[in-house]
């Protein structure tokens, strides 16, 4: 975990960690995606259901550390979970954290930031050989969240670590060139995952907004 917390103490630390996880995508587009299976926009449609059943096999997980069953994670309670996991850090960092995963704002951590959150576990996070209950099942899902990569490098055409509309709907249309005007990611879409509003939508904006894309909890 030290990966992702040495960003603490420089000012911009969310630019920090948006930089870290751009260096890690760039890593494994070189050495993981050469031979994608992604090919069009249909490809990745096809694996909704996949990624919708798996990732919801994570609520269980989630539901056991909202103490409060208030439907958030709070700062105290993503603290025992950490701990859990034996990544054990310091107050400032843990709260540092949690600001990067609330994504909305609300002062907890949802379930659909949760998920975030064990993405930027996964990804950044210095390998473990404890083998607890909850690094096991997040060892089932960490092919999950790479395959989830593999999309956002799929929409990432010209290799930079962010989207942009221009980019992301030109790749839809030459990817399904029978749907010039794609209706799954519009210019509402793209908007949807532009957190910030500046243009670009970086793999943290793009991984909420692409969960909420496939429908986690549409059924719960």
């Amino acid at each position: 975990m030290g990966a992702i917390m040495s960003c603490i103490g420089i000012s911009s630390k969310k630019m920090c960690l948006d930089d870290k996880l751009e260096r890690k995508i760039a890593e494994m587009r070189r050495y993981k995606f050469g031979q994608s299976k992604l090919k069009s926009v249909d490809s990745v449609v096809m694996l909704f259901p996949m990624f919708k059943e798996r990732l919801k096999t994570l609520r269980g997980m989630f539901e056991q550390y909202d103490e409060d069953s208030n439907g958030s994670i709070e700062p105290n309670e993503l603290k025992k979970f950490l701990e859990h996991l034996e990544l054990h850090l310091k107050e400032q960092e843990i709260e540092h954290l949690f600001q990067y995963c609330d994504l909305d704002g609300s002062k907890g951590i949802q379930f659909n930031e949760f998920i975030v959150l064990l993405c930027l576990i996964h990804l950044l996070a210095e390998p473990s050989s404890s083998d607890i209950s909850s690094k096991a099942e997040l060892a089932q899902v960490g092919e999950i969240f790479n395959t989830i990569v593999e999309v956002f490098v799929f929409f990432d055409q010209n290799g930079d670590g962010k989207l942009n509309q221009k980019d992301m709907v030109r790749t839809l249309n030459e990817t399904n060139p029978r749907e010039r005007s794609p209706a799954r990611i519009s210019k509402h879409r793209f908007q949807e995952m532009d957190w910030d509003k500046n243009g670009q939508v970086t793999f943290r904006e793009f991984l909420f907004g692409f969960i909420n894309w496939v429908g986690i909890g549409d059924d719960e």
